[in-house]
């Protein structure tokens, strides 16, 4: 015979069982933010940056670009999108989200503040397959800080697939 408390305690385990069931690690889809912002909020002296500007996630995770400060936006850098990918562009003032599912690098800038330096990057799972490209591709950009924080983060990009074996 069924009691109640055997009921409820069959009924609990069925509805727990699709949250032990999720996927994790590589495969489960994760969401990130990066802020589009007029100043970096540990150095003010830092000015229209994204934050974090080098962002490395899974493929099939998501991005939210989110509008803290207004007037920017966030779109794709030709050339700094990995074959097969889509480019993004979201208009100004617009938070927008997008998936990555191709494998690679993928550079964005805020387009009214570019030659003040506001680029980005996001690193998608074995991202250096695009690298060469994304580095020919920076010798188009424009600005004296957008030519020094390329560099930068072209030698952040750099450390970081030295620490994950990928180079």
């Amino acid at each position: 015979m069924i009691t109640r408390r055997t009921h409820l305690l069959m009924l609990g385990g069925l509805m727990t069982a699709p949250l032990l069931l999720r996927p994790t690690g590589a495969l489960a889809e994760t969401a990130h933010e990066v802020e589009m912002l007029d100043a970096h909020p540990d150095n003010r002296r830092e000015r229209m940056i994204f934050h974090p500007a080098v962002l490395p996630i899974d493929a099939g995770d998501t991005v939210k670009f989110v509008a803290t400060s207004r007037s920017h936006n966030a779109q794709s850098i030709d050339g700094m999108t990995p074959e097969g990918a889509e480019p993004f562009r979201g208009r100004i003032n617009e938070e927008i989200e997008v998936t990555f599912d191709v494998e690679g690098t993928y550079g964005y800038v805020c387009q009214p503040h570019q030659t003040m330096g506001m680029i980005g990057f996001i690193l998608v799972g074995d991202f250096t397959g695009n690298l060469d490209a994304v580095r020919e591709a920076g010798g188009a950009l424009r600005g004296r800080d957008t030519t020094r924080r390329f560099e930068e983060y072209m030698a952040e990009i750099d450390a970081i697939a030295e620490e994950r074996g990928l180079v």
